[in-house]
């Protein structure tokens, strides 16, 4: 049977008069459309009259034959339109692309139309009731079918809480609950929608069987409710439940680690004191973990344990650098600093006391802060460590080391300032020297993040008044961190004002950052300011406007945020605005870091060397610690670039991405070492280069090599101590000391296991990966020592045969004398088998044991179990690292604990029922030398 080559013949019989032979077309038309679209295109408009026809017996099908060549020639809406006419035929369950195509163009206009009624009900367009009947065919076809995350995906964007409900409790909570949240926080850009989703989620949580409480608790966080969070914990400390205790303690230490100190301080005054005759003071221990001391104690415990800085790499690079340079001393200051951030180790500094003496001015500033780095979380000593060095009545010393002291002050504080607030406040009172003020606004801002103090914010914002320029720089950016997150438009008119009326450019960009930061995580609400100031006409404002929308939209990839950076990076007319849009883009996208190479490949080859710079730290920021071989892979060109700067930022981002990654894990770890080294060596190379280079080397060694950067908590909050801390050390392009602020981003990499009375209790688990993909770097080896080989002498042949005679007689006689004792000699074959089965590589185990302490990279986590049999088991379900509350299965047992040595071990009385013994493994460490900077008074 010959095929159809032409549908001439069936649409001829559309023009005839009788309505049956219209049908009859219609019918074959539809059957063969797919065929002969084009040709039927010419007589569409007959079709359209048909449906358009009221007393027409089968307008549907006609708006079916429309809808399917509308579809061919790509007009999608009219194809929409018609597929609606047709009704119930338009079948749903039909598997073809026209159908798929349709119900996809249905769907993005009946999300597009609910979201207009939700956010504008008074303008929005009357929503169609065919329409409505198509999506709720196919939310009936998802049940059918067991597709919830389906149906779950579609609601969510169409804003229909009703079928996320019904979705939850149909495909199984267990399931569907964390799909739903994970979307919530990851799609939802819309903010009050997000926290009505939330409230759902929690509502829903609450109702399982076996309450989440963990999942709970991030819920409340984000919806800023702490006095929900608070009735969450008073109800789990007073249930009585040795369970629900250590759920609370659990809970706690997952707030400290994701909240503010506001949210904190109101969570912690709203919970009960303890019973006077209560045996065990509960509730006092829960505000102790939210205070933070808990948390800082032990990670001090575990960075000063497992130190591993390779102190070669120092001395080496100071040797290799010209100290007389601020910007080389500057630079071995940073990186001594980061790698021995939180360790409280200075030797470096003990061993080089005369290379340390010839800080100047401002570098002087910056090494007396580094002691704040290193000693970071040293909450109850820090007043006592930096004594030496802080302003003292009736004592001249240098403005720079005392103003560096009380920012040292500020960073060992950071984000838990209560006990030093007063005292810097009091020193920023009494002093009108710049450099004091300096350091007082920073260490003020520093430790007294985003408290919302409005005393605080008069002080600083009378040093700014004063229009000094270094006083006025650090005031506009402690301003912007003690009002961190709260949008005050108090704050915000001042600011802004004052950065209209000085002429300090210093004070400008100081307030342009600050004014960034108290708009952090607003999201849409802070589109008006972000389009004031990216509309300026002074730079560094719109610069402020860059950052701004880079800590507004901080982890939400928002779209909209990134088309506007990526439209100032191409466009704008200042090289630094267009460098603070691209870096921004790193801080959007950290939590999709994946496509943030493919965003920046093209703006890595920019002609802009800005661009090129900010390309680099977008990068690193957003992919660190990852190793990420996309991001490697467009950092390394930039290492060989023609501009000192972009190389600079190469060096430092690549040190960002390589944190923590060993040879096995990123084979490109060692030769960027090495890369480092060469740099430094070589004579010839840039300042600002090396200085790259010297930073690249302390950041990838951090914090003995324990710590990474990490943008967002163990739990998926934003970090937000995280995201500042990298906000503010991109500002030592301007300003060197701003490099320290990097420490606010360190995260220790652990598992510290806590019982109920917070000690340290021997334990054992399974990391379930090969012991040296995850092992730490190997130190560096010295350089072995050259030996000079001595000539031989010329020794004359008469002489050389006297000799060889003698020999000869002489070993004669001793073999007759010790013919009895002689050894047995090896044969070569023994020793070469003996060399063989030492070369023969041994097999290396597919697992390993770790105890309590130990250092657990974010990517080690997934091979991580814990045995369910064993003495200790977690109280929480998934193992994210960080401390984790640990639930004893023999509490009649007698524990063995680790004995702390950066502190005694809080004597606790025990959990009752057990008899606890402490096991001192070794001796508590002996307190430091005293230990003064070799700064001469000035």
């Amino acid at each position: 049977m010959v095929g159809l080559t032409s549908a001439a013949g069936v649409i001829a019989l559309l023009d005839e008069h009788d309505d049956d032979l219209k049908v009859y077309a219609l019918q074959k038309l539809n059957g063969i459309v797919d065929q002969f679209w084009a040709e039927i295109s010419d007589a569409v408009s007959k079709i359209e009259i048909m449906y358009e026809d009221t007393e027409f017996k089968d307008r549907a099908l006609a708006a079916l034959v429309a809808s399917k060549v509308y579809y061919h020639l790509g007009e999608f809406d009219d194809s929409l339109n018609f597929a609606l006419g047709a009704g119930n035929l338009f079948d749903l369950s039909l598997k073809s692309e026209y159908v798929d195509t349709i119900v996809s163009k249905c769907i993005d206009k009946y999300i597009a139309v609910r979201v207009q009624e939700q956010q504008d009900p008074q303008n929005a367009e009357p929503m169609d009731s065919r329409l409505k009947a198509v999506v709720e065919k196919m939310f009936d076809r998802c049940y059918q079918d067991g597709e919830y995350k389906q149906a779950v995906g579609i609601a969510l964007e169409a804003h229909r809480l009703d079928v996320v409900e019904h979705s939850i409790k149909a495909g199984g909570p267990s399931v569907i609950l964390p799909y739903v949240y994970d979307l919530t926080m990851t799609v939802v850009q819309d903010q009050a929608y997000r926290n009505t989703l939330l409230q759902l989620l929690v509502d829903q949580f609450r109702k399982l069987e076996e309450p989440d409480y963990v999942a709970i608790n991030q819920c409340l966080v984000h919806l800023g409710d702490h006095q929900a969070s608070a009735e969450l914990l008073q109800k789990l400390v007073s249930s009585g439940a040795q369970a629900d205790l250590l759920m609370a303690y659990q809970l706690a230490f997952d707030l400290e680690n994701n909240a503010t100190q506001k949210y904190l301080t109101k969570v912690s005054d709203a919970l009960p004191a303890d019973a006077a005759d209560a045996p065990q003071p509960k509730f006092a221990k829960v505000k102790s973990i939210l205070s933070g001391k808990e948390t800082i104690k032990l990670q001090l415990e575990f960075l000063c344990r497992n130190n591993h800085t390779d102190m070669l790499i120092l001395k080496d690079s100071k040797n290799l650098l010209d100290a007389r340079l601020s910007v080389y001393h500057s630079a071995v200051t940073f990186a001594n600093a980061f790698m021995n951030a939180g360790t409280t180790s200075d030797d470096f500094l003990r061993q080089n006391l005369e290379w340390l003496s010839r800080a100047t001015n401002w570098s002087k500033f910056s090494a007396t802060a580094a002691l704040g780095v290193i000693h970071k979380g040293q909450l109850s000593r820090g007043l006592n460590l930096l004594a030496p060095y802080l302003p003292q009545d009736g004592v001249t010393a240098s403005p720079y080391s005392e103003g560096g002291s009380l920012f040292a002050l500020g960073l060992i504080h950071a984000n838990h300032g209560d006990e030093v607030l007063d005292y810097l406040r009091g020193v920023l009172k009494d002093t009108q020297i710049e450099v004091l003020q300096h350091g007082a606004c920073l260490g003020l801002g520093t430790a007294g993040m985003a408290t919302d103090n409005d005393d605080i914010y008069e002080e600083l914002k009378n040093v700014l008044f004063s229009d000094s320029a270094i006083g006025g720089e650090a005031a506009g950016l402690g301003m912007g961190m003690v009002m961190l997150g709260t949008a005050s438009e108090k704050a915000l008119d001042e600011m802004l004002q004052y950065a209209h009326e000085t002429q300090h450019e210093k004070i400008i960009r100081g307030l342009a950052v600050g004014v960034s930061l108290v708009m952090y995580g607003k999201e849409d609400a802070a589109d008006v300011l972000i389009e004031r100031l990216s509309a300026d006409k002074d730079p560094i404002l719109r610069y402020g406007g860059m950052y701004t929308i880079a800590m507004a939209y901080a982890g939400t990839g928002n779209n909209k945020a990134i088309r506007r950076l990526l439209h100032v990076a191409v466009s704008d007319v200042n090289d630094d605005v267009r460098r603070a849009a691209v870096t921004a883009l790193g801080f959007i996208m950290f939590r999709s870091h994946k496509q943030v190479p493919r965003i920046v490949q093209l703006l890595s080859e920019s002609y802009n060397p800005h661009v090129r710079y900010g390309a680099c730290l977008a990068l690193g920021i957003s992919c660190a610690g990852t190793g990420s071989l996309d991001a490697i892979e467009l950092l390394e060109p930039m290492t060989k670039d023609n501009v000192d700067f972009v190389r600079q930022g190469a060096f430092i981002a690549l040190a960002m991405v390589l944190m923590q990654q060993n040879e096995a894990q990123s084979p490109k770890a060692a030769s960027v070492r090495k890369m480092y080294e060469e740099v430094i060596k070589k004579k010839n190379e840039d300042a600002l280069a090396k200085f790259g280079a010297v930073l690249g080397q302390g950041i990838i060694d951090a914090g003995g090599r324990n710590v990474t950067i990490s943008l967002q908590s163990r739990s998926g909050h934003s970090n937000m101590p995280a995201i500042v801390g990298v906000a503010l050390f991109t500002q030592f392009w301007y300003w060197f000391p701003a490099s320290h602020f990097l420490s606010l981003a360190f995260t220790p990499t652990a598992i510290i296991g806590v019982n109920a009375d917070l000690n340290l209790p021997e334990i054992e688990f399974t990391s379930n990966a090969r012991p040296s993909l995850f092992a730490y770097i190997p130190p560096t080896k010295p350089p072995a020592a050259v030996t000079v080989e001595k000539v031989a002498t010329a020794v004359l042949s008469t002489t050389a045969k006297a000799q060889a005679k003698a020999k000869k007689a002489k070993s004669a006689e001793s073999d007759a004398m010790e013919e009895d004792e002689k050894p047995e000699v090896k044969t070569e074959e023994a020793k070469e088998e003996e060399a063989k089965l030492a070369a023969k590589p041994k097999k290396e185990a597919q697992s390993e044991k770790l105890g309590n302490l130990a250092r657990v990279v974010p990517a080690q986590l997934k091979y991580i179990s814990f045995d369910k049999d064993a003495r200790y088991v977690p109280v929480k379900k998934d193992v994210t690292g960080g401390i984790v509350v640990l639930l004893d299965n023999k509490p009649d047992e007698p524990e063995n604990l680790i004995a702390t040595t950066t502190s005694a071990v809080a004597s606790t009385p025990p959990a009752s029922g057990a008899d606890t013994k402490m096991d001192i493994e070794e001796e508590e460490a002996p307190l430091p030398e005293p230990f003064t900077y070799p700064f001469g008074d000035e």
